[in-house]
């Protein structure tokens, strides 16, 4: 399973995503979906207006359940420790502190911007 903290692959680049999180979340899940990746995304907060948590195509977008910092980490590290084979588990993030709370399951870690090159060649 391909876990995705939103808000890291979002910021891994400076595109202008600070003007408007909700549409660069939009971007991010419509990115995704286009290019048949089948993913769990996890964002911070709050749901977007037009973007529930829910299913969309082959991306199961979901929020975190509390709002503050590492919010979503917490819930990642959660869906991580929960899945009955861990080891399956691809979590992309940035942030080294979930890295090694993930890989502690034996989750593999892919860097945001890694991920984020990765899935613009897929989109071209």
């Amino acid at each position: 399973m391909l876990v995705i903290d939103a808000m890291n692959v979002i910021g891994c680049r400076p595109d202008g995503w600070w003007a408007d999180r909700d549409k660069a979340l939009v971007r991010l899940v419509g990115d995704i979906e286009d290019a048949g990746v089948a993913a769990l995304v996890v964002a911070d907060g709050v749901p977007v207006q037009g973007l529930l948590a829910g299913e969309y195509g082959s991306v199961t977008l979901r929020y975190s359940v509390r709002r503050g910092p590492n919010a979503a980490d917490d819930y990642i590290a959660q869906v991580v420790a929960a899945m009955a084979d861990p080891l399956s588990a691809t979590v992309v993030t940035s942030d080294k502190d979930l890295a090694s709370r993930v890989c502690q399951y034996g989750a593999v870690v892919v860097g945001a911007r890694a991920f984020r090159d990765r899935l613009d060649r897929r989109l071209r």
